[in-house]
């Protein structure tokens, strides 16, 4: 079980790995997100992004999704999240990209309310196939102490 005790600041390592679909894109946009380039060709060869391009809040998703399979790997402590910091999106993300993450932890800090937990932050930044940075975000987490 991993605890906040455990946490070293500056630790960094890779991880997960996520092929982008054109279906996905267009079913996650219909839904979520129906700005014409993500939806339709014709309307995207129209912009700056040249063709079809995935929600940056698809990118979100995905990266959520990477984090829990790497969550689901190791046992951890995790509390939850109350949100994230700095949220960029640096690229577009297009159907056809593998996506990956890597994670830098760059702040610890012990709850001066609640001695039984405590929280970090890492630096999240996704990159595509060509090891382009496509996304980066400050995660928060909240996190026990060991017992």
């Amino acid at each position: 079980m991993e605890y906040l005790e455990d946490l070293v600041v500056g630790t960094k390592r890779g991880f997960g790995q996520y092929h982008v679909t054109r279906e996905e894109v267009i079913a996650f946009a219909a839904k979520y997100d129906p700005q014409p380039f993500h939806l339709s060709d014709e309307a995207a060869a129209k912009t700056h992004f040249g063709r079809l391009s995935a929600s940056g809040w698809h990118s979100c998703a995905m990266a959520m999704a990477m984090i829990v399979e790497d969550l689901k790997a190791h046992e951890h402590a995790g509390l939850g999240s109350p949100g994230v910091d700095e949220l960029r999106w640096l690229k577009p993300v297009y159907p056809g990209d593998t996506l990956r993450l890597e994670n830098e932890l760059v702040e610890v800090t012990p709850s001066r309310s609640r001695p039984d937990m405590g929280s970090f932050r890492s630096r999240v930044t996704m990159f595509n196939q060509h090891d382009e940075p496509v996304m980066r975000f400050t995660s928060i987490a909240l996190v026990r102490r060991r017992p």
